[in-house]
């Protein structure tokens, strides 16, 4: 891939004075041809104008994959800690560009500059700053999980609607060789009539460890000279500072996250939610959920879902989620092992059961393919589990998207229903109770108190106005 143009704006390339040889102007190959050079520079005409919500942390990668090979390139920076963690390598690659601390201000003074928006943030303050960037006409990249609360999820599916813009949320996985395979496997038949899925992650958040848990919220630290930390809470109840939620342990926390089954959900059952349509579940059973309190989530977390049928192929479906520690891959029946070997899951993953028994598939996260177990029964189908992988990755899939190049995979009317399951498993994680769910009137049968946690609290004094008029 060429690299990534010179740090300079749209407008100041098109007033950049030309080279001169021997008296006469002499305009760069790229302005003069409108295509892009050896150079990797890019005109433009072809290239969006990026303001970037969150610097630091997961957007070192992200930024640097919108701008992948120059057809992106930022002009604003947005972020409430500019010594937050990992952020000098978009500082360090775009020294020239603009900062700003608050989105509000940027979209306010850059607005007619920007094109589209990336917003990396922790969970709760994507919603407000994508649906700013949407009502100014800008297409948004949003880190999943798509939102913090079910209602906004649907706000921004229907804002997708009402602007028309372009969307991506990044589960980066859905634009991959994986999900053409997935895909691919569901078109000819191969995976059908699933009717139980079972899908786990192992390990990897603190509040998982039992050394680590905590009851109460944490008390009060000083505060990085650098954060403005009435910002990062956003629209939230604003805590006193605490290292445990900045500059990233935030997600261990029902107020500003949606723990392991928000952050890695979207990685894992994305393909089995999308491609074989499951749509909203009628119930959600709380199996376990060890240590449990109301301030971050549980040490172990198991819970199900059951999904009415929804056509030919696509019978009534069970499928459980478990995060814990140790690895909790599920057991394997001897029917679908090769010999004496057991397949290895490994610590995160789905596994899909058809009602047939004929075989199971397995997949992993992101990107990765499927496999079917027994490995006879995979030999069947070897033409049809080697797929090419898309054109564009997701991150390139969005720049290009909003040239007019191609479409998103996981665009907002795909994400955001994703998004509102796993928030119905985040509201059944808090609850710690089973809960019966309407999907046509999207409320829960009978339970005030979770149908309160559809919407969560109200904004504080100054953000209402995010939240109307969608």
């Amino acid at each position: 891939m060429k690299s990534s143009p010179p740090n300079t704006t749209r407008r100041f390339l098109l007033k950049k004075s030309a080279a001169t040889a021997f008296g006469f102007s002499v305009m760069p190959s790229y302005l003069a041809l409108g295509k892009p050079d050896n150079e990797g520079n890019v005109p433009p005409s072809q290239r969006i104008n990026l303001g970037c919500v969150g610097v630091g942390g997961r957007a070192a990668s992200v930024i640097p994959g919108i701008c992948q090979g120059g057809f992106a390139q930022p002009v604003a920076l947005c972020d409430v800690d500019f010594n937050a963690r990992n952020i000098q390598k978009n500082l360090e690659k775009y020294p020239e560009v603009k900062q700003f601390a608050d989105f509000r201000v940027m979209l306010d003074k850059m607005g007619d500059d920007i094109d589209a928006v990336s917003v990396v943030t922790p969970d709760h303050t994507h919603y407000v700053a994508t649906i700013a960037a949407m009502q100014l006409g800008k297409h948004v990249y949003v880190e999943k999980p798509l939102t913090h609360t079910y209602r906004e999820a649907d706000l921004l599916m229907k804002a997708e609607q009402k602007y028309g813009v372009v969307t991506q949320m990044g589960n980066q996985g859905h634009s991959s060789a994986g999900s053409e395979q997935f895909k691919n496997l569901v078109n000819k038949g191969i995976i059908k009539d699933i009717v139980k899925i079972e899908s786990w992650k192992s390990g990897g958040l603190w509040f998982m460890d039992a050394a680590n848990r905590i009851s109460e919220y944490p008390a009060e630290e000083p505060k990085p000279a650098t954060l403005d930390w009435d910002l990062w809470c956003g629209p939230k109840e604003v805590k006193p500072f605490s290292s445990l939620y900045h500059p990233f342990s935030w997600r261990g926390f029902h107020l500003y996250g949606n723990g392991m089954l928000g952050d890695w959900g979207a990685h894992v059952i994305d393909f089995a939610h999308d491609f074989l349509k499951l749509g909203l579940p009628t119930k959600i059973e709380a199996i376990e959920m060890a240590d449990h309190n109301q301030f971050i989530f549980p040490l172990i977390s198991k819970l199900a879902m059951h999904f009415p049928a929804r056509g030919e192929g696509l019978p009534a479906c069970d499928l459980t989620w478990e995060d814990r520690n140790d690895n909790c891959a599920p057991e394997v029946s001897e029917t679908f092992w090769d010999g004496d070997t057991a397949p290895n899951l490994g610590r995160v993953g789905t596994l899909l059961h058809r009602e047939d028994g004929a075989f199971v598939v397995q997949r992993g996260s992101h990107a990765s393919v499927s496999r079917i177990y027994p490995r006879d029964e995979m030999m069947k189908y070897k033409d049809d589990i080697k797929v090419p992988g898309p054109e564009f990755n997701h991150q390139e899939s969005f720049t290009q998207a909003c040239l007019g190049n191609c479409t998103t995979n996981s665009p907002f009317s795909i994400a955001a229903p994703l998004t509102k399951v796993l928030l119905l498993g985040v509201i059944c994680q808090y609850l710690n109770e089973s809960l019966e769910f309407v999907p046509e009137t999207e409320t829960f049968k009978g339970n005030t108190k979770a149908n309160d946690l559809l919407a969560g609290p109200a904004p504080r004094s100054g953000w209402e106005g995010f939240y109307e008029g969608i």
